[in-house]
């Protein structure tokens, strides 16, 4: 996919059908084999897919937008997918696998936001909790009518007004930005673990949640149908019995599910193929970026770049709310964690491999002979005199900026239009990634803005293995190559005939209840 050399662009606002990690990631892959294997002789096949696709506008805050995507110094661009799993009864289907049936409500059971890197090396797949309290935004759905003014409340609830108030709502709490989403429902879950023919997971120790009526012994089982839902919906059995326990399943699943899609000869198998992408468009709702197969195609090509052992799950770091104990707040940690995103940072096991942009390659050269202004927002005592002799030695016309300003946690360079060359410029020779470049129409002086993260020496601190450690503190971090029992909860977190119990003792009494893998 060929993309002019420019190094802002903003996001699509528009309908598409996407799939990333979740079971999002094992659809488009389906879908790009499958047409390149039926081309020429799959029109029947390519019409019924296309038709399944149901889109709906990617953003639907009432003011921003889902923020703008930067380019690398080669001209490549990041990708980030908010995958959501509803909890919404808005189906026969739906209803009829547990909780109320309401046609008019739908929150928001998964949360995760996807990461491809702009060289196509790495994905990070973040879990935002359920259950987290944050400043919400003001949303419309052009679709039903229904609109909110902005409040303090629990973000799964944002997509009562749609996947497009979701969006805002990941957006707006955590600075990175969006280019699509995709949306799956109960029903969704099912159709697609039994096309696969099957996800193998596995637990500690017996586990029975009455809430979501999963019951598995202890060790390995092959999930389909209505157990595959479990697994993913339970939270009272895994971890804490928390909201946070729950991702643990979901990460466990997912990359199971992966691993099962390569290993098993699924993709190379026409028929196989053809079932999962024809359950997987069908199951879905994306934006309008994404809303036919080609573009799929264009999506999951990117996508399978990856290798496996290069896909890193996580979950936004929290604490209990000071307002509410029973629910989350983003902890200092997550702000790392959502930082390392925005720079397009691996946080998967090996180098670092974020792009630091190289000087012009363009016939018109800018050199070094053009003014720079330099700001100290960092906190260190005389930081911009110094930076200023430093540029000016290299040949810059350098002038330090001495008005003051809060600090700021991250360094930036700011340019101006028609300034981008000078700005990569400035960035190579500091070694600075091209993610901390900032376009600013209303400004026409190239500016390095000195940040909390740089206070001393000459060029731009590395990210270091500590750096990645620092960001996946306490984020249960986890890569999809590794094959790990989750961990089902040793506290009180189920109750059996109203008696508080653990899963496992549950699981015990439990003995007119159906296994879930049986």
């Amino acid at each position: 996919m060929t993309r002019n050399r420019t190094h802002e662009r903003p996001v699509r606002h528009a309908r598409g059908r996407v799939r990333l990690t979740p079971w999002g990631k094992i659809a488009l892959g389906t879908v790009a084999v499958l047409m390149a294997g039926t081309a020429g002789g799959g029109a029947y096949m390519y019409q019924r897919l296309n038709g399944n696709i149901e889109s709906s506008a990617l953003f639907s805050g009432t003011t921003g937008d889902a923020g703008v995507q930067k380019a690398d110094e080669q001209g490549r661009f990041p990708i980030n997918v908010l995958v959501i799993g509803t909890d919404a009864r808005s189906s026969e289907a739906n209803c009829k696998l547990g909780g109320a049936c309401d046609h008019t409500a739908a929150n928001a059971d998964v949360q995760i936001l996807v990461h491809l890197s702009a060289d196509r090396t790495n994905i990070t797949a973040m879990s935002v909790p359920r259950d987290t309290l944050t400043q919400m935004p003001g949303c419309e759905n052009a679709e039903t009518g229904q609109s909110v003014s902005e409040r303090y409340g629990q973000i799964n609830g944002s997509l009562v007004y749609g996947p497009g108030c979701s969006v805002a709502a990941i957006h707006q709490l955590t600075g990175i930005t969006i280019d699509h989403f995709v949306m799956v429902d109960f029903a969704g879950v099912i159709a697609m673990s039994d096309a696969t023919g099957g996800v193998d997971v596995c637990v500690t120790d017996d586990v029975y949640d009455n809430y979501s009526h999963l019951k598995l012994s202890k060790g390995s089982h092959t999930l389909k149908g209505e157990a595959a839902l479990q697994f993913v919906r339970t939270r009272h059995g895994f971890g804490d019995g928390s909201d946070l326990g729950r991702t643990y399943g979901q990460h466990a699943f997912l990359s199971a599910a992966i691993r099962s899609m390569k290993d098993t000869g699924t993709l190379l198998n026409p028929t196989k193929l053809y079932g999962v992408a024809d359950a997987a468009t069908k199951a879905l709702t994306v934006d309008e970026g994404l809303d036919s197969i080609p573009k799929l195609i264009d999506l999951a090509t990117e996508l399978n770049k990856v290798d496996t052992k290069r896909i890193t799950f996580t979950t936004m770091q929290s604490a209990p709310a000071p307002t509410d104990p029973n629910r989350v707040v983003p902890t200092e940690a997550a702000q790392k964690l959502f930082a390392t995103i925005i720079e397009d940072q691996s946080l998967s096991k090996g180098p670092n491999e974020t792009s630091t942009p190289s000087p012009s390659t363009s016939k018109a050269s800018p050199g070094r002979d053009f003014e720079v202004q330099v700001r100290n927002r960092g906190g260190a005592d005389g930081r911009a005199g110094e930076m200023t002799a430093l540029l000016a030695d290299q040949g810059y016309d350098a002038e330090t900026d001495a008005s003051a300003g809060d600090l700021e946690t991250r360094t930036s360079i700011i340019y101006g239009k028609g300034q981008v060359d000078q700005a990569q410029q400035l960035a190579a020779d500091l070694k600075m990634p091209s993610s901390l470049l900032t376009k600013d129409t209303d400004t026409d002086t190239v500016t390095l803005v000195l940040g909390q993260d740089w206070t001393e020496g000459d060029t731009y601190p590395k990210s270091t293995k500590k750096d990645r450690q620092e960001a996946l503190a306490d984020s249960n971090a986890r890569a999809a190559t590794k094959s790990e029992c989750v961990p089902v909860s040793t506290q009180n977190t189920v109750k059996y005939n109203g008696v508080s119990m653990t899963p496992a003792e549950a699981y015990a009494q439990a003995t007119d209840k159906k296994d879930s893998a049986s």
